[in-house]
C-alpha cells in the first residue's frame, strides 16, 4: 500500500499543480466574457485554442510519453533527456519558420486573422519546448516544484491579460505602444506567460547534449501511436468547435461557438479531476509495472477513481447553477446549459479510460492506444458532420460523451486479451450507472420541475447526494477503513 499511498501523494500535489491554476484560469472566463465585444470575439478565442491544441500534440508526437517509458529503464536513462530535448528543439524550430513563412496561408485555412497567428505560434512553439522539461520532473517525482512554476504561469497569464483587457484602455501613455484589437492583447499575454515559464524550466536544454540515434529510433516508434491517440484525443477535445464554425451558417457560427465553449467551460470540475489523476497515475503506471502486485493495484485505482468520480459528478451537478454566474457573467452564454452534464459525464468516462489504459503502456502495446482513440475520434467526427447541421452544438457534446464512452468500454474489452487485472466490474458499473441516472433526473427532471435555483431543488439535491455517497461508503466500507488506518 505504500505505493498507492505515493501515488495519492504525488496525485494530490498534481491536483493541486491543476486545480489551482485552472481556477485562476477560469478567472478568465469572466473576464473575457465580460471584456470581449461579443460571444463572436469569445467563439474566435475558443477556435483558436482548439488549433493550439491540435498542433501542439502534432508537435510533440508522443515524446512525453515516449520519455517515460525510456527513462524509467536503466539502460536508457542517461541519454533519454538529452535525446528528447534535441528532438523536440529541432522539430520545433522547423515548424516555427515554415508557420511564419506560410501566415497568410494559415490565416486563409483557420478563418483566423494572420495579426493573431503571429502571437499564437509563439505561444505553441515555447509550450512545446517545456513539454520534456515538465516531464523530467514528474520522472523525478519533484512535483511541488511542478505545482509551483504551472501556478506561476497561470498567475503571470492571468494578471497580464486582466492588465491588457481592463486597464490598459486607460493607460494613454501606454496602450500606444501595443495593439487595441482585445483578443491580440489576449494572446500577447499568453505569449509573455510562456516565455517567462520556458525560462525558469529551461535548464535542460543547457545540460550536456548526448544524442543516442538507436535510442531516438526507439522513442519516435513508441511515440509514433501515442502520436496518433493524442491527435484523436485533441479532435475529441476541440475538433467540435472547429466543425461548428465550418457546418454553422456564417452569420451565426462564431456566436454558437462561443456560447457552447462558455458553458462546456462548466464542466472544469471533472476535467480538473480526470487531468491531476492522469498526472499522477501516468508515471505510477510504468514504476510499478514489474511489481508482483501491479494488477492488483491497478484494479484497486480504477475502483477508487470510479468511487471519487462518481461522487463528484452528481455533487457538481447539484452546484452547477450556483457556479454558472459567477463564471459567466452574461446571461447569454447560458443557453448552452443543457450540455454540461453531457460534458461532466464524458469527463468522466475519460478518466475511467485513462485508468484503464495501462495495459497498452506498460506492455508497449501503444498501437492499440492509437486505435481506440481513432475509433473515438471517428464517432466524434461522424456524429458531429450528421447532427451539427440538424441540432447545433447539442450534437458536439453526445458526440463527445459518446467518444469518451466506446474508448472506455473499448480499452476495458481489449485490455482483458493483454493484462489480468482484476477489476471489480460488477460494482463499477453499479455506481457509473447510479451515478449517471442520478445526475439525469435531477438535471433534466427535477431542475426543470421545481425551477433552477429553488430551495426546494437544492433539498432534493442534498438528499440524493445522501443517498448516494451512503450507499457507495456501506459498499466499499472494508476497502475505505483499510485505506484511513494506513499510515
Amino acid at each position: 500500500m505504500s505505493s498507492l499511498k505515493s501515488l495519492f501523494q504525488h496525485t494530490f500535489v498534481y491536483g493541486l499543480a491543476t486545480v489551482l491554476p485552472r481556477l485562476l484560469t477560469l478567472l478568465l472566463t469572466p473576464l473575457l466574457t465580460e471584456y470581449l465585444p461579443d460571444a463572436d470575439a469569445f467563439g474566435e478565442v475558443s477556435i483558436i485554442f482548439s488549433y493550439i491544441l491540435l498542433l501542439n500534440v502534432i508537435l510533440t508526437y508522443g515524446m512525453e510519453t515516449a520519455f517515460f517509458r525510456f527513462f524509467s529503464d536503466r539502460a536508457h536513462k542517461g541519454k533519454t533527456l538529452s535525446t528528447g530535448l534535441i528532438t523536440i528543439l529541432i522539430t520545433t524550430t522547423v515548424f516555427v519558420i515554415i508557420a511564419f513563412l506560410a501566415l497568410n496561408q494559415i490565416a486563409t485555412f483557420t478563418e483566423i486573422p494572420a495579426v493573431y497567428w503571429k502571437w499564437v505560434i509563439g505561444v505553441i512553439a515555447f509550450d512545446t519546448l517545456m513539454v520534456i522539461p515538465f516531464a523530467y520532473m514528474r520522472a523525478q517525482k519533484k512535483s511541488l516544484k511542478y505545482a509551483l512554476i504551472k501556478l506561476l504561469n497561470v498567475v503571470i497569464t492571468t494578471s497580464t491579460a486582466a492588465v491588457f483587457l481592463i486597464w490598459l484602455p486607460e493607460m494613454n501613455a501606454i496602450n500606444s505602444y501595443l495593439p487595441s484589437d482585445k483578443i491580440e492583447l489576449y494572446f500577447i499575454a499568453f505569449l509573455a506567460a510562456s516565455i517567462i515559464t520556458f525560462l525558469i524550466v529551461a535548464k535542460p536544454y543547457f545540460s550536456k547534449w548526448d544524442f543516442d540515434v538507436a535510442l531516438w529510433k526507439k522513442m519516435v516508434r513508441y511515440g509514433a501511436p501515442i502520436l496518433i491517440a493524442g491527435l484523436a484525443f485533441a479532435v475529441n477535445e476541440t475538433f467540435d468547435k472547429i466543425l461548428l464554425q465550418k457546418l454553422l451558417p456564417e452569420d451565426i457560427a462564431e456566436t454558437q461557438v462561443g456560447i457552447y465553449s462558455a458553458c462546456y467551460r462548466l464542466s472544469v470540475g471533472m476535467t480538473l479531476f480526470a487531468t491531476a489523476f492522469k498526472l499522477g497515475v501516468e508515471p505510477f503506471f510504468f514504476s510499478e509495472s514489474k511489481n508482483e502486485n501491479a494488477t492488483k493495484m491497478y484494479a484497486q485505482i480504477t475502483k477508487m477513481f470510479v468511487v471519487l468520480g462518481a461522487i463528484a459528478l452528481f455533487v457538481y451537478v447539484v452546484l452547477v447553477d450556483l457556479i454558472k454566474p459567477l463564471l459567466l457573467t452574461k446571461e447569454v452564454y447560458w443557453e448552452a446549459m443543457n450540455v454540461v452534464p453531457l460534458v461532466l459525464i464524458a469527463y468522466l468516462f475519460f478518466g475511467i479510460y485513462q485508468t484503464l489504459s495501462v495495459w497498452y503502456k506498460v506492455t508497449d502495446k501503444t498501437r492499440y492506444g492509437a486505435y481506440i482513440s481513432v475509433a473515438g475520434a471517428t464517432l466524434t467526427i461522424v456524429v458531429n458532420v450528421l447532427l451539427i447541421p440538424k441540432i447545433g452544438y447539442l450534437a458536439s457534446a453526445i458526440a463527445t460523451c459518446g467518444a469518451y464512452g466506446l474508448m472506455m468500454v473499448a480499452s476495458y474489452v481489449m485490455g482483458r486479451k493483454h493484462l489480468a487485472v482484476p477489476y471489480d466490474l460488477k460494482n463499477i458499473l453499479l455506481y457509473l450507472t447510479l451515478s449517471i441516472v442520478f445526475t439525469v433526473v435531477f438535471f433534466y427532471g427535477f431542475r426543470e420541475y421545481f425551477g433552477i435555483g429553488s430551495w426546494q431543488l437544492y433539498l432534493v439535491g442534498a438528499g440524493m447526494t445522501l443517498i448516494l455517497v451512503g450507499f457507495i461508503s456501506f459498499r466499499e466500507k472494508a476497502l475505505l477503513l483499510r485505506l484511513l488506518r494506513r499510515k
